[in-house]
């Protein structure tokens, strides 16, 4: 059985708190999530345990996510600057109602894959949820992972986005 460290415990309790942007969230900023493009983002969702062992975002949401100062914000508070956001110290704020109508989502395949078809030009993220439990552990590995990719409208070949928390 794991035990936490005092360091990872503290840490843990002071995260109690739940974060929402100061940003307030415009529309119009997002829109072209909805826009018909070209591109299609071809998604690869998964974490690397502690052990070694690769698991996948099997039947996770994807999420396709319209880079703006709202969600610029949002991600820098929930991820604290890095593409991971752990499992057992992750906090998620209830974002703005209207966001999520800016969001497109797909459920990935058992080997963690997904794609968004007519992406339009744009900067976005890309994330998903990846952990593992095991009876032995406290508390699950993984957590919430994004990267962020730029979209042209030029790709001629699909555009494949590693999404791993690294």
């Amino acid at each position: 059985m794991r035990i936490l460290k005092p360091a990872v415990l503290l840490a843990f309790l002071a995260l109690g708190g739940c974060h929402t942007p100061t940003v307030a969230f415009d529309p119009k900023a997002a829109a072209f999530v909805n826009e018909k493009g070209s591109t299609r983002i071809d998604a690869h969702a998964f974490f690397r345990a502690g052990n070694g062992r690769v698991v996948y975002a099997a039947g996770e949401y994807v999420h396709l996510v319209p880079v703006t100062p709202y969600s610029e914000q949002r991600m820098a508070m929930l991820y604290g600057g890095r593409k991971l956001a752990r499992a057992s110290l992750s906090i998620f704020d209830d974002p703005d109602p209207e966001y999520k109508k800016y969001v497109r989502s797909v459920k990935a395949e058992s080997n963690g894959r997904a794609s968004f078809e007519n992406v339009a030009p744009g900067d976005y993220f890309v994330a998903s949820t990846v952990t593992v439990f095991t009876p032995d552990m406290i508390f699950p590995e993984g957590g919430a992972i994004y990267e962020r990719v730029t979209i042209t409208g030029k790709e001629k070949e699909p555009v494949k986005v590693i999404v791993s928390g690294k």
